[in-house]
């Protein structure tokens, strides 16, 4: 199995001039970050825009990804909504495609009690022999998993780990310490990973990385030798890149960024539309003081 690894980006989906999705351009991009410093590429989450894609789209991206990717990092496929048994399906489908994990949303919308997230999650996982990576969104689920959930899912056997974005320190710091040994914890929202690994987390689910992915990589490099104060300043300093690409909804800001470096990857779909002037200004000005990494 491919290890996973501390970096991983949320993966935008490339569009082409009609809006259908240009796979050819997945591939490029997937291997683009793992050469400017990611791991693994998420495919289909939320930053892929995946309620917006078909089943079909999904299924072709995983495996296309992942022929292009080969050994060279984890690809790890966006399976979870809120429907148990679709989330099952869409599972199957991408172990079928070869993936090397999946990533499972906290189900939105209909907000099921805390047993309902622990047998949701159980049923997905005991579906295929995939490592799956839960994920904790409260901001745009509604629902937030506790932590005594996650502790609990965190015994299970093919639950690996959390991608936690809930923002609650306290929580994840809980999680942290009482999980089962070896369950991994990843930032969800690249502003707080100096903070969650300082604390023992694993690494980070990032967006920023489509940009500055080896920079990140060297400010957690720095944590894990010891070195806080250097760390600390590498967070600081790239803090505004963190926080520009959330200036509008998500991935509308970092599509506009990565198409700005010279990497076409379209506008977003519908109901999301191109960044504003005023955001694209604001994102131009901070792009500006950073070198980006990604190679185009």
């Amino acid at each position: 199995m491919v290890e996973i690894g501390r970096l991983i980006t949320a993966m935008v989906t490339p569009f082409d001039a009609e809006g259908k999705v240009d796979y050819e351009q997945a591939k490029r991009l997937a291997n683009a970050l793992l050469d400017s410093g990611s791991d693994a590429v998420i495919v289909s989450g939320t930053t892929g825009e995946s309620p917006t894609l078909t089943t079909d789209e999904k299924i072709r991206l995983y495996g296309e990804v992942k022929d292009a990717v080969g050994d060279r990092g984890a690809v790890i496929a966006g399976t979870g909504n809120y429907s148990t048994a679709e989330s099952i399906e869409l599972s199957q489908e991408a172990e079928k495609a070869g993936v090397d994990g999946m990533l499972l949303v906290v189900p939105y919308y209909n907000k099921p009690p805390q047993e309902g997230l622990y047998q949701h999650f159980k049923a997905i996982s005991e579906s295929t022999n995939l490592p799956a990576i839960l994920y904790n969104v409260t901001s745009r689920t509604s629902l937030n998993m506790s932590h005594e959930t996650t502790i609990r899912l965190s015994e299970l056997e093919r639950i690996v780990g959390i991608k936690e974005a809930g923002s609650d320190m306290d929580q994840i710091t809980r999680i942290i310490d009482g999980a089962r040994p070896g369950f991994l914890v990843w930032s969800g929202n690249d502003n707080e990973t100096y903070y969650i690994m300082a604390t023992g987390g694993y690494g980070v689910v990032s967006v920023a990385s489509h940009l500055i992915g080896s920079q990140i990589k060297q400010m957690m490099g720095l944590l894990l030798e010891g070195d806080v104060e250097a760390a600390a300043a590498e967070h600081r300093r790239m803090l505004p890149m963190f926080k520009v690409l959330f200036v509008e909804s998500n991935p509308i800001p970092v599509k506009y960024g990565v198409n700005k470096a010279g990497f076409n990857v379209g506008n977003p779909r519908l109901p999301l539309i191109p960044a504003s002037e005023k955001a694209a200004a604001e994102i131009d000005k901070v792009m500006s003081q950073y070198t980006i990494d990604l190679p185009v």
